[in-house]
C-alpha cells in the first residue's frame, strides 16, 4: 500500500507491521539528469520490490534529502548534515513505529547516505521496539549478470552514469535530457575520487568531475533500466521476506 496516497481509516485497516521507507536526496546528477534522481529512483525501487514481494507491505512517502554536501558547489544541491539526517530518519521511523510498523526496510538510493543508515538503523533496533534495515539498490543488483541478460556489454554505476541514466530512461523518461547526454559524457570523469594507494584525496565532486557526473550515460538504455529495476525489485522483495520471517523483541 502506498502511505502517501491513501487515507488515515486506510491506513488503519493494514494487517501488516512491514513498512519501506525510501531515501533519496536532492542533488546534481550532471547536466542531463534531475536533481530528484536518488529519490525518484529510490521510489521506483521500493515500488518494485513491494510488488515482487509475496504479502502485504506499507511504502512510505519519499525523504528527499540526504548526506549530499559533496556536491555543494554545483547549484540546486540541498543537504542535511548526518546527524540531522539520522535523525529525521529516526523521527520518520519511530512514527511509523507508533502506528505498528515495527519492521521497516530503509530503501536508500544515494551513495552519501550509506553510512549514516547503517548508523542509525542499528541504533533504532538496539534501543527502539523496532527492527530496521538498510537497503541500497546499487549494492544489492549483480551488475554483471544484469548487463548480459540486457544484452549490454558492461554496466557501472558511477554517478548520473549508465546505471542512472539507464533507470531513469526507463521508469522517467521526460526528465532525461537527451540533447545533454554526449556532453554529460565528455565532462565526466572515469571514476570517483582521486586515489592514492587506497586514498581518497578529493572531498568534493568538482575537484574529479567537471560537470559532476562519474562514468558514461550514453551507455545505459532503457532496456537496461528496466533490467536493472527488476534485479532491484527481487532483492529488495528477498529482504522483505527475511525481515518479515524474522523472530523480534
Amino acid at each position: 500500500m502506498d502511505l502517501g496516497s491513501n487515507t488515515w481509516t486506510d491506513a488503519a485497516a493494514v494487517g501488516t507491521d512491514l513498512a519501506l521507507l525510501p531515501v533519496g536526496s536532492t542533488e546534481q546528477h550532471g547536466p542531463h539528469a534531475p536533481l530528484s534522481t536518488d529519490t525518484l529512483l529510490a521510489e521506483a525501487v521500493a515500488a518494485a520490490g513491494a510488488d515482487a514481494y509475496d504479502g502485504e507491505v506499507v511504502v512510505a512517502p519519499t525523504l528527499p534529502y540526504g548526506v549530499s554536501e559533496e556536491h555543494r558547489r554545483f547549484a540546486g544541491t540541498l543537504w542535511l548534515s548526518p546527524d540531522a539526517f539520522r535523525a529525521a530518519v529516526r523521527d520518520v521511523v519511530g512514527s511509523l513505529r507508533h502506528h505498528g510498523f515495527r519492521r521497516v526496510v530503509l530503501v536508500n538510493g544515494h551513495g552519501g547516505n550509506v553510512d549514516a543508515l547503517a548508523e542509525v538503523a542499528a541504533a533504532i533496533t538496539r534501543e527502539e521496539s523496532a527492527y530496521v534495515v538498510p537497503f541500497t539498490w546499487f549494492r544489492s543488483v549483480d551488475f554483471e549478470a544484469v548487463a548480459a541478460d540486457a544484452g549490454a556489454e558492461s554496466v557501472d554505476m558511477g554517478h548520473a552514469g549508465a546505471a542512472e541514466t539507464a533507470l531513469l530512461r526507463a521508469t522517467h523518461p521526460d526528465l532525461v535530457r537527451e540533447e545533454r547526454v554526449e556532453d554529460a559524457r565528455d565532462g565526466a570523469a572515469d571514476r570517483w575520487g582521486e586515489w592514492v594507494a587506497g586514498v581518497n584525496l578529493a572531498y568534493d565532486t568538482d575537484e574529479f568531475s567537471e560537470n559532476g557526473a562519474v562514468g558514461d550515460p550514453t551507455t545505459g538504455d532503457a532496456a537496461l533500466g528496466e533490467a536493472l529495476l527488476a534485479a532491484a525489485g527481487e532483492a529488495l522483495a528477498a529482504v522483505l521476506s527475511a525481515v518479515a520471517d524474522r523472530e523480534i523483541g
